[in-house]
């Protein structure tokens, strides 16, 4: 590729990179436990809305709302939260209230595939399980639960797959990188847990 297509390519999707951009910053300084994370977070959920009404992924473009609820959320329990050291402690959630999470995420998005199928949106029951899952885990995250790392790593497993055959590239790496980034949070999460039982 020639630096003026290139450049040209850069410059027709700069908000799919900008989101790109923001999405990891969002993410690593969630692994690291940091508040900051909600605000940059907050950038990329407006940035994607964008991009998948774009690709006419609506159940990933709506999705972006409920990450707007859920950031705010999120920004408002981890600053009003129990710290540990310089972050911010992990919680553990009860076995019931995980299967319970799950089993409303299967059937949400079921119901919602089915939804988007008859609106005609690209991959409908693929981008809905992708969509509501990401909620859970979102909804996990908020709450400090290290359980949101391991479904992060399955939903954004799925998502490659799926932004590989819509041809969105950025978004394509950007998922490879929060799989590696959802590792790295599970790793650490596991850490300041253990270290917290430690210091209790």
């Amino acid at each position: 590729m020639s630096l003026h297509r290139l450049l040209a390519y850069l410059v027709s999707d700069w908000i799919e990179w900008a989101g790109f951009i923001t999405a990891v910053i969002g993410i690593w300084y969630s692994t690291k436990r940091k508040v900051i994370n909600w605000p940059i977070t907050l950038v990329s959920d407006i940035l994607y809305f964008v991009v998948f009404m774009r690709a006419n992924l609506m159940s990933s473009a709506w999705l972006q709302f409920a990450f707007l609820a859920f950031t705010f959320y999120g920004w408002w329990n981890w600053a009003h939260g129990a710290k540990q050291g310089d972050g911010i402690r992990v919680e553990k959630p009860s076995r019931g209230s995980l299967v319970v999470a799950l089993l409303l995420g299967a059937v949400g998005s079921g119901l919602w595939g089915w939804l988007m199928a008859r609106q005609g949106a690209a991959l409908p029951y693929v981008d809905a399980a992708v969509s509501v899952f990401s909620l859970v885990a979102t909804w996990w995250e908020t709450r400090k639960h290290i359980a949101n790392w391991w479904l992060w790593i399955v939903v954004n497993i799925v998502a490659v797959g799926e932004y590989t055959y819509e041809k969105l590239w950025p978004t394509v790496f950007l998922y490879l990188i929060l799989v590696g980034l959802a590792i790295l949070g599970l790793r650490d999460w596991r850490r300041a847990a253990a270290s917290d039982q430690i210091a209790a």
